[in-house]
């Protein structure tokens, strides 16, 4: 059975900057190494302001009592270095699980275009996965600020690369630190005594302070693409509903790689409550409206076609290989069949929202690959000799798409690497 709402948190258990990558037929073999401590393959590129290097430490090592000292560092866009990733720190009320401090990374573009690029790394949702946090997901953004620095930019993050279809846009990095898929507004202490652990799951608080920040300096922009890589992805399709909203004269394209939320229902049950998510639904539409529904009832295709059908001149859309190890291990971790079972489900999900949701577009390869915005393949990805950034320009570009998926999906062999 297709997973339940939350199914989104699983597939994040592991970070977007870690992410590991394998082999598929219908993809060409790029760089997609599986170099998973290898910043170099991870999200932004280039070097960090030099405002950001000098003030970056502050709270960086993390201090649950630290808000105090913490001073807001967030310059207006047109006093950003187009050439850096400039860090900005929103202060206030955001928080990463541990206690140590959040920030965000910009670098201006050359033309009236944003991208929201969330960031995955796994979660967090009982006494069992808090109290091994680090091990389980990113407690803080120092992979994010140590990848921005050591440059070295891959997939949409090359602007040299005249194939990347975001090239030139304004680009902000949305970290991920709380364990909540961008989700949580909650502080939450699991376990008793000496295992006892409390974790701040601020997704949402974090998340709108970026977007606040964005909507004061970017009011206009033509296009904005909202994407987002294992966990970022869930955060991907929650939010765009909010950006959609709010720039209602912009085009919008949602983009979800490797999030197809296929996941157990008991998951679903003991991870959702944690983190006070519904919160960050939006109730302006009333099939997602928590004071109308019962949010459990939901599917992630349900999160989708709603705010698809709500937004029906935007553009929302999913990537994923056809049996991504990634995805597969959590569900089998979370009691859930084999690779076969979760390709089966997800392409049924993948196929409820087409069948609800005429803005909807899906792009799945054969293979194994998790994440493919963060990789040089996802210049040669294709399927049927159909390029993943050609495909993505022309969604971006409001042309018609195929809705594009392997024929003969190349099934792991059992017990494979």
């Amino acid at each position: 059975m297709v997973a339940r709402l939350s199914s989104l948190v699983l597939v994040l258990l592991s970070s977007a900057f870690a992410a590991g990558c394998g082999g598929d037929d219908d993809a060409a073999d790029g760089d997609a190494d599986a170099d998973s401590d290898s910043d170099a393959d991870s999200d932004a590129d280039s070097d960090t302001d030099a405002d950001s290097d000098a003030d970056s430490d502050g709270d960086a090592d993390g201090d649950a009592d630290g808000d105090a000292d913490r001073e807001p560092f967030m310059p207006p866009l047109d006093e950003i270095d187009p050439d850096w990733w400039t860090e900005l720190r929103p202060a206030g009320d955001t928080n990463c699980s541990r206690g140590s401090e959040f920030a965000f990374f910009v670098r201006p573009g050359a033309v009236n275009r944003l991208v929201l690029d969330f960031i995955g790394g796994g979660a967090c949702w009982n006494a069992a996965t808090c109290s091994v946090a680090d091990a389980i997901f990113n407690p803080d953004v120092e992979n994010v600020r140590d990848a921005v620095r050591t440059g070295n930019p891959h997939g949409i993050y090359d602007r040299d690369d005249e194939r990347n279809p975001v090239r030139d846009w304004t680009h902000v990095v949305i970290p991920y630190c709380t364990g909540d898929v961008h989700w949580g507004d909650a502080v939450v202490t699991y376990g008793e005594g000496a295992d006892e652990v409390t974790i701040n799951h601020k997704g949402a608080v974090n998340v709108r302070a970026v977007l606040g920040w964005v909507y004061e300096n970017i009011q206009a922009p033509e296009h904005v693409l909202v994407t987002g890589c294992s966990a970022g992805s869930y955060g991907s399709v929650l939010w765009s509903a909010q950006v959609m909203q709010h720039y209602p004269d912009a085009l919008v394209t949602q983009l979800g790689d490797s999030g197809a939320g296929i996941i157990t229902e008991t998951f679903f049950e003991e991870s959702f409550p944690s983190w006070n998510a519904e919160q960050a639904f939006p109730a302006f539409i009333p099939e997602l409206d928590p004071a109308q529904v019962d949010l459990t009832g939901k599917t992630l295709a349900d999160l989708y076609s709603g705010i698809g059908n709500y937004f029906p001149d935007q553009r929302i859309s999913q990537y994923n290989t056809a049996f991504d190890e990634n995805q597969v291990f959590y569900f089998q971790a979370m009691g859930g069949g084999d690779a076969a079972d979760w390709s089966e489900r997800m392409f049924a999900s993948i196929a409820q929202i087409h069948d609800t949701t005429a803005s909807f577009a899906s792009f799945i390869p054969s293979g194994e690959q998790h994440c493919i915005l963060l990789f040089d393949n996802f210049y040669t990805v294709n399927v049927g000799g159909r390029l993943l950034t050609d495909w993505l320009a022309a969604l971006i570009d409001r042309q018609p798409v195929e809705r594009l998926a392997c024929t003969e999906c190349s099934e792991p062999t059992p017990g494979s690497e």
